[in-house]
């Protein structure tokens, strides 16, 4: 019932930094953990970040990690991305956790791209 719709996405040069927005609509999702994902050219999504409920713990991809932040207040998840690599141009989404693991709530993505 509740989707989730991302955007912030564009293009940005390497070692440079971008802010990606997930926000929420058709209800809430202040007592579920969100996370990022991401689907680079031509390979399958894969996990970037990691969010519970409180703000008080996060996961990161190791290829994301020290570079990528994820934070949330009660509408809107971030990703702020700093120090980019080319390797990071993708498809970004966001999804909330029901439980188990279960993702749900995919926005439509939004494209980065990095210039080498």
């Amino acid at each position: 019932q509740v989707r989730l719709v991302e955007f912030g996405g564009g293009l940005g040069q390497a070692g440079g930094s971008l802010r990606l927005f997930c926000e929420a609509s058709g209800g809430t999702v202040s007592s579920y953990a969100m996370g990022w994902f991401r689907r680079p050219p031509g390979k399958e999504s894969e996990f970037v970040a990691f969010i519970n409920w409180s703000g008080g713990r996060t996961v990161y991809a190791n290829s994301v990690k020290g570079r990528f932040t994820i934070s949330r207040d009660l509408s809107t998840v971030y990703l702020q991305m700093s120090d980019l690599k080319p390797e990071d141009t993708a498809v970004y989404y966001c999804a909330y956790d029901l439980g188990g693991s279960s993702w749900t709530g995919w926005g439509q993505g939004t494209q980065v791209t990095v210039s080498s």
